[in-house]
């Protein structure tokens, strides 16, 4: 799988993933207004709404981008109906030739962490048949209880030839209160994400396609943290390094650069709110809530501009 998401960045030219992301305030007024007409101000009515939102966003934008990350929180909070609309848009974009990176966060140990993978990644044999839970093609994933709850992800993702991101340097503000902190490596003192992207790098040597560059493990670091990217790019050679907080925290092309190989690969750049919330900035108001899709289609474009020049690719 993590040759076809490269396939797909090289085909498009835009190492983009939309995260759909969705909150009913980001759902205009007319798709509410439908789903409650028929379900009523029921869970199931929002779970339709955030359904047809998100179908609405994919066809607009999955000709321009190699990938999406719908967040299962945003479909949770709905119960059952939300987790329906979570898999329905999963298969969705997959029709769409997407790539799917299920963002899970999931980190346990032993057989609960084999069923989370099983359950995002994997399959389940019933009799002579196999089924796929979620089915998503990468899940991301918290090394915070330490190898016991990745490895079950990566016997899985060497199975299905499907791969992870591992929560390495996140990009939220009160990441270092733990991240950044100096931990004794040897006989040094690192940054703890410097440790735990030595890990990666060891399980991304480990587990390689037959073919290609890249590993089935790649990792999360933040867009709001450019020097620590450039570190952890040397440290992860083989691993795609899938980076939040672009746009609407704070991160722009320009800090992207150290993400990246010498090859203008190794990288994609995740933008949530910013693509599928576009219609409520100022910059793509004209919009408006009706032509919703068509503000997050302009706000893509802009967004591979933004990277594209920032490469130096323009």
């Amino acid at each position: 799988m993590i040759n076809k998401l490269i396939a797909k960045i090289r085909k498009t030219n835009a190492p983009i993933v939309v995260g759909l992301d969705p909150m009913l305030k980001f759902v205009p007024e007319h798709i509410q207004k439908s789903a409650f007409a028929e379900y009523g101000e029921t869970l199931e009515g929002a779970a339709e709404a955030v359904w047809q939102y998100n179908k609405g966003i994919v066809d607009a934008v999955c000709d321009l981008v190699p990938a999406v990350k719908p967040q299962i929180a945003m479909y949770e909070q709905f119960g059952i109906p939300g987790l329906a609309a979570f898999k329905k848009t999963i298969d969705y974009c997959k029709e769409k030739d997407l790539v799917v990176i299920g963002d899970v966060k999931r980190g346990d140990i032993g057989s609960t962490s084999e069923a989370y993978a099983v359950g995002h990644l994997g399959h389940v044999q019933l009799g002579d048949q196999r089924y796929y839970g979620f089915d998503e093609d990468f899940a991301t994933v918290n090394p915070y209880l330490g190898s016991d709850g990745v490895k079950p992800f990566l016997k899985v993702c060497a199975q299905e030839k499907k791969g992870i991101f591992v929560l390495v340097k996140t990009s939220n503000p009160s990441s270092g209160e733990l991240q950044d902190r100096l931990i004794k490596d040897g006989d040094v003192h690192k940054p703890l994400y410097e440790v735990l992207g030595g890990m990666v790098a060891d399980w991304a040597q480990e587990y390689m396609p037959d073919e290609g560059d890249y590993s089935y493990v790649g990792a999360v670091v933040g867009a709001t943290y450019p020097e620590q990217g450039r570190i952890l790019r040397e440290i992860m050679p083989k691993s795609f390094i899938l980076v939040p907080g672009y746009g609407a925290q704070g991160g722009k092309g320009a800090d992207l650069v150290h993400f990246f190989d010498q090859d203008g690969l190794g990288a994609i750049v995740n933008s949530s709110r910013g693509i599928i919330a576009a219609y409520q900035q100022e910059q793509y108001a004209r919009f408006g809530g009706e032509c919703y899709a068509d503000a997050s289609r302009a706000a893509v474009l802009a967004m591979r501009e933004d990277i594209a020049a920032a490469l130096g690719r323009l």
